[in-house]
């Protein structure tokens, strides 16, 4: 089993950059591939990036290429989602999350609490 806890949401303007953290509990992080979802109020959650086990292969969401970039630090058992160009349209709780096996945009095992990104006009 693996906890999760979320960091570095906030307020930014548009065109700002943040980095989202997540650090994971446990001594099997690098067993875990790792992804990145948001949910915008009235909105389903919505997958935007994930990161193979060793950090070799990455995806990301139509809406966020060119802007996020997922990466992972298996030594500090983090993950994470730094974020560039940011929208209005960006924002919402963003979730990190894990599951067993390669990355996938679905059947994510364990969950984060979430952080709320804010991006104003």
């Amino acid at each position: 089993q693996v906890q999760l806890v979320e960091s570095g949401g906030g307020l930014v303007q548009a065109g700002g950059s943040l980095r989202l953290s997540c650090a994971a509990s446990g001594r099997t992080f690098s067993s875990y591939a790792m992804g990145w979802f948001r949910q915008a109020p009235g909105k389903e959650r919505e997958f935007v990036a994930a990161i193979s086990k060793s950090g070799g292969s990455t995806y990301y969401a139509d809406s966020v290429k060119g802007r996020f970039t997922i990466s992972r630090d298996n030594a500090k058992n983090t993950v994470y989602l730094q974020m560039n160009s940011l929208k209005p349209e960006d924002t919402a709780v963003y979730y990190c999350a894990a599951r067993v096996g390669v990355p996938k945009e679905y059947e994510y095992n364990y969950w984060g609490q979430g952080t709320q990104v804010t991006v104003s006009s």
